[in-house]
């Protein structure tokens, strides 16, 4: 039963200019400056899944039954990832780009499985990947009331903050001796920014085996240039199997029966799976400060990082620092397309619009209208961070942000007024800086110059800090000269620092420790208000998710907080690019793609693809929907009405990166999948993966 302190038609009732549910469930927009009805998205949670909503938009009610089989077939993969059951023997299914790292942890001598891909053709070549888990969540507990008796208890945003630290944990403690509780692993979930909270416990499995992975070049076929985008080609799938205590394969009943007929453009499809993060539920204010300081200076710190490693990389020639360019870009892409969307005149009207009619809601309502001051106290608090947020990011002790150097500089600054104040954590500190060794010099020019580049752009070039670092010199100028004659590479130098204490710290000539001693009181003090502004701001969004809650109930559903939500949309392309993107992608479209780009990198194939057979060819391999998804859903089941795996979400297009803050299927918001016919397409004519194709279609 669905607890909604609201019924879905006063909610329709409260938000009169939210459009109609068409009965796909796609919204019909009337003025793209309104609010609409799924602006918040659609990723329900288990504790109130929509029923009612699903009967009105899908003619489909799922029974309890039905959504307690979708709920144990899913799966948390590790502590990044999603996955599912996909056959009663314990096969799991997940995402190539979540299983890269497990096949290098089983990967023996002389082998690349990397570039050469993994299959286990019989049971007992299954490889057992060091520390990896799958979570199922099997329990699940409201204890919303008891969480929030015990935080209003407390006198200060400090109190209340920990009251609610200490409740968690007390719960967790209570339930890990009830009945169906114990030997779970316990995770206190926070829904609504703290306007709900639930327990939830998970069986968790820690025999975890490989059992098939494509090549890199399937699994990520048209790499960092194709990323984010639609139409797209990818065999973005890998295979696992849980064991059991017993060392056996997992026996289950739930498990999601695949269907390589795959889907059809129209028909309603759900996304089961654990979305990462999202900032839906933010105020305006809070979005625009992203808008305007962070999302900027994150942009310029990934790019210039990827294009330093990229100028290493041509001579060191190094996978992981590949992977790491990979995922600088991958976030850049990930960022630039939610600041497009925050630029977006009309996607932040229909915020506006949203917190207009939140607030004349509350305003109107005589028990929650002394609440009204909320939003001014997050306004206030949001333009204390402005005023410190470019010395919290340029200043922060980082090597990312400052290269290892400069930063080694500041904890020596750090720990020559920690000596005064607190001898003992400085001996702790001590022996942390006495380990010290920088990496590669050439990175830490790149890094430090891209540093100076940065904090002139965002500070200005008349700041204190920017002009006694540059002292006329061009960034990179400046950057050539502190590593020329900065003496923090030697061993014995350091040493004579630390052992001299405060005072030979602070008479130090080393360029990098003056600048050190210029950075390190701004953001220590910047550090503070931003510290203090992040405890007021976790109280005041909580008090800000319940009164959402008040209001709208769970026809909003919460923000993604990598706990399981099952997301409804439909198969469906969409315009782009003055043309029209099919629903789905077939391997012809591949071998189009391998050929038009002279079957370069990074659209080339392994030799094994090089002469397909025509069955294959006609084959889907990719297909789009309107489900809502987020980072963290990578790995995540696609699925029908009759609970059959159809596909495995990958990704999403350009179009949904706005997603963070915004859901809009209308603007061609589209999740990505593998079709599960492409999947058994490419192990029965490819890999000749007899045993997992037999197995897949029990």
């Amino acid at each position: 039963m669905i607890y909604t302190p609201l019924t879905l038609k006063k909610c329709l009732t409260a938000l009169l200019l939210f459009t109609m549910l068409s009965v796909q469930g796609q919204i019909a927009p009337a003025d793209t400056s309104k609010a609409q009805r799924f602006d918040m998205g659609r990723m329900w949670t288990f504790d109130t899944p929509p029923v009612e909503y699903f009967q009105e938009a899908y003619g489909f009610k799922p029974d309890e039954a039905w959504l307690r089989k979708a709920r144990l077939s899913a799966l948390r993969f590790a502590t990044y990832c999603s996955a599912s059951f996909v056959s009663p023997n314990g096969l799991v299914m997940t995402n190539h780009h979540c299983a890269r790292e497990s096949g290098v942890a089983v990967q023996k001598a002389n082998e690349d499985l990397t570039n050469n891909g993994f299959y286990a053709t019989k049971l007992s070549d299954e490889r057992k990947v060091p520390g990896l888990f799958v979570d199922q969540l099997v329990q699940i507990e409201d204890i919303t009331e008891r969480v929030q008796n015990i935080v209003d208890q407390g006198t200060s945003d400090a109190e209340k903050n920990t009251l609610q630290g200490r409740a968690f944990e007390d719960i967790k403690k209570e339930y890990q001796q009830k009945e169906g509780w114990a030997g779970l692993e316990l995770q206190t979930i926070s829904l609504y920014s703290g306007g709900r909270y639930s327990l939830y416990g998970f069986k968790r499995y820690n025999d975890v085996r490989v059992v098939f992975m494509p090549e890199l070049q399937l699994g990520f076929f048209g790499g960092d240039p194709d990323n984010f985008t639609y139409p797209r080609y990818n065999l973005d799938c890998s295979f696992f199997r849980v064991y059991g205590e017993d060392g056996k394969p997992l026996k289950s009943e739930n498990y999601y029966k695949f269907n390589p007929d795959g889907v059809r453009e129209g028909e309603p499809v759900f996304v089961v799976g654990n979305p990462g993060s999202t900032g839906r539920l933010r105020t305006v204010d809070e979005l625009e400060l992203d808008r305007d300081l962070v999302i900027p200076f994150t942009l310029q710190l990934l790019r210039n990082r990827s294009e330093v490693l990229r100028v290493y990389n041509e001579t060191a020639k190094s996978d992981s620092i590949m992977n790491q360019i990979f995922s600088f870009e991958n976030s850049y892409k990930a960022y630039e397309g939610r600041l497009e969307g925050m630029k977006n005149p009309s996607l932040m009207a229909r915020k506006r619009d949203f917190e207009k009619k939140f607030k004349n809601s509350v305003r109107e309502n005589s028990e929650l209208a002394n609440q009204y001051d909320i939003w001014n106290e997050i306004s206030d608090q949001v333009r204390l961070l402005r005023s410190v947020r470019n010395d919290v990011s340029i200043m922060q002790p980082n090597p990312l942000v400052r290269g290892e150097l400069l930063t080694f500089a500041q904890q020596l600054v750090d720990y020559a007024q920690l000596a005064k104040m607190n001898p003992d954590r400085a001996a702790t500190l001590k022996s942390t800086l006495k380990a010290f060794n920088p990496k590669a010099m050439s990175v830490e020019q790149g890094y430090l110059a891209a540093h100076l580049r940065e904090a002139k752009a965002f500070l200005g070039e008349n700041d204190p800090y920017v002009k006694a670092a540059l002292d006329g010199r061009t960034p990179q100028e400046a950057a050539e000269a502190m590593l020329k004659n900065t003496k923090l590479t030697s061993d014995e130098y350091v040493n004579k620092l630390l052992e001299g204490g405060a005072e030979a710290i602070a008479s130090s000539d080393d360029p990098l420790i003056r600048l050190a001693r210029i950075s390190q009181p701004r953001f220590a003090a910047a550090a503070t208000v931003a510290r203090d502004v992040s405890s007021k701001l976790n109280v005041e969004r909580s008090k800000l998710g319940r009164l959402l809650y008040d209001v709208y109930g769970t026809d909003v559903p919460p923000d993604a907080t990598f706990s399981l939500r099952i997301s409804d949309g439909v198969v469906k392309g969409y315009e782009y690019n003055g043309t029209v993107a099919p629903y789905k992608t077939t391997y012809f479209g591949l071998y189009n793609r391998y050929y038009a780009n002279d079957m370069q990198f990074p659209w080339s194939l392994p030799d094994r693809w090089k002469n397909p057979p025509v069955e294959l060819l006609r084959t889907p391999l990719n297909f789009v929907s309107t489900n809502d998804i987020i980072g963290g859903n990578s790995g995540s089941p696609m699925i029908n009405q009759k609970l059959e795996a159809v596909g495995l979400i990958f990704d999403g297009n350009i179009e949904s990166l706005p997603g963070y803050f915004i859901f809009a299927p209308g603007e061609g918001n589209r999740t990505v999948s593998v079709h599960a016919g492409g999947i058994v397409a490419a192990l029965r004519y490819i890999y000749k993966a007899k045993r997992l194709v037999d197995e897949l279609g029990k």
